[in-house]
């Protein structure tokens, strides 16, 4: 399952096109697809911070997708359109959209406003871990390297996610058992396969790890 910060939902394929590109060229990584059943079944598969929905959409209208939406999405929607009339700015925010963008738009304005929501957005749900290419999202409790999903266990994400959190510290084993095991009866192996493995998913040369230190005699360090 892929990651996304925006999903742009909109039948005129040159200013999509125009406005991927120039996202992706921000880093905001971004998918552009052109109607209601692509929203979806996108959305099926990935996992997306923000969207940006136009309201004409062919056989289909960008209010009824929201409200569809926000039946089981909690994001920001953005709506973009050529349609001026207040009504409809008002219809747009009161059925669950968050702005709303008139065309014809200015990138650099709507990349801004854009940047401003996922920042908005991000630090209202999680803070997310970062180190190197990763992403620890606490919400999802998942790992993911450069936006494509790691599959992680349920012990080895809670062991990443401590070392992570205690980064730049020498962290005893007896930290390790206590606050990830909780103090059940845990063997040295036990933890050893587990930094093994987590070596294996995060280090480019597990053999030569450059996040998970071991301190001989002492525990582990964790270095970004």
């Amino acid at each position: 399952m892929a990651k996304y910060d925006c999903l742009i939902v909109d039948d005129e394929e040159t200013l999509s096109k125009n406005t991927l590109e120039y996202f992706n060229m921000f880093r905001v990584n971004s998918y552009w697809v052109k109607d209601e059943v692509s929203c979806f079944k996108f959305l099926e598969n990935n996992i997306v911070d923000l969207i940006l929905l136009d309201i004409n959409l062919g056989r289909s209208s960008g209010f009824e997708i929201c409200k569809k939406l926000r039946v089981n999405y909690d994001i920001p929607i953005i709506f973009i359109s050529a349609r001026t009339n207040d009504d409809d700015v008002l219809l747009a925010l009161n059925i669950g959209g968050d702005d709303y963008i008139q065309k014809p738009y200015s990138l650099s304005v709507l990349l801004a406003k854009v940047k401003l929501a996922l920042k908005k957005y991000k630090g209202e749900t999680t803070n997310n871990i970062h180190f190197g290419d990763f992403v620890i999202d606490l919400n999802l409790k998942k790992l993911f390297f450069k936006d494509e999903e790691i599959q992680i266990k349920a012990m080895e994400y809670k062991l990443l996610v401590y070392l992570t959190q205690n980064k730049n510290k020498v962290i005893t084993k007896n930290d390790l058992f206590r606050n990830v095991w909780n103090d059940m009866i845990t063997s040295d192996g036990t933890l050893n396969v587990h930094i093994r493995r987590l070596r294996e998913k995060i280090e480019k040369d597990p053999n030569n790890p450059e996040h998970i230190i071991t301190v001989w005699g002492s525990g582990y360090f964790f270095k970004d």
